[in-house]
């Protein structure tokens, strides 16, 4: 679980717990601790999947969906095609939505909600860039072993089981 907050984000005082929400003892307003929204794109080729080798941690040169984190006020649908445009060149549009993934991300295990969608390509030119490596399409019975975040591999298991 993500640290608890201590202070108030917006006048500096201490906070004090109050269920599942924090209270600043100050300016009274109240701090929770959410899941951060990140939006991914299933991109399906020829029966082939588009994954990306991650440049950073948490699982640098691991494979992975690609998406990322969604901006303050950002649709989940902008935020895979801003994803998708910075990590791959590729340009997409989101189909359908195929699922949400509950998972953590790095060492303080912040809870993620995972927002993924089926895409289609319809413009731009592959090239890995941000924090992708290299991108790889990878059939159903060829993928790779390391596959980074318990959310890729769920939503990878479920696209090989057709559902």
């Amino acid at each position: 679980m993500p640290p608890e907050p201590a202070y108030c984000q917006t006048c500096g005082a201490p906070v004090v717990a109050e269920g599942d929400r924090y209270r600043c003892t100050r300016c009274a307003r109240r701090h929770y601790v959410n899941s951060k929204p990140c939006a991914g794109a299933l991109v399906v080729r020829d029966g082939r999947v588009l994954l990306v080798k991650r440049a950073f941690e948490p699982f640098k040169g691991w494979w992975d969906v690609p998406g990322g984190f969604l901006n303050a006020g950002e649709h989940p649908e902008e935020g895979v095609r801003r994803e998708l445009r910075e990590e791959t060149g590729l340009e997409v549009e989101p189909r359908r939505l195929v699922g949400i993934y509950m998972d953590t991300y790095g060492d303080d295990g912040d809870p993620t909600l995972n927002i993924y969608y089926e895409c289609a390509v319809v413009g731009g030119e592959p090239r890995p860039a941000d924090d992708a490596l290299e991108i790889g399409w990878f059939a159903p019975d060829a993928l790779p072993e390391q596959v980074a975040f318990a959310n890729a591999h769920a939503l990878l298991r479920d696209w090989r089981a057709g559902r």
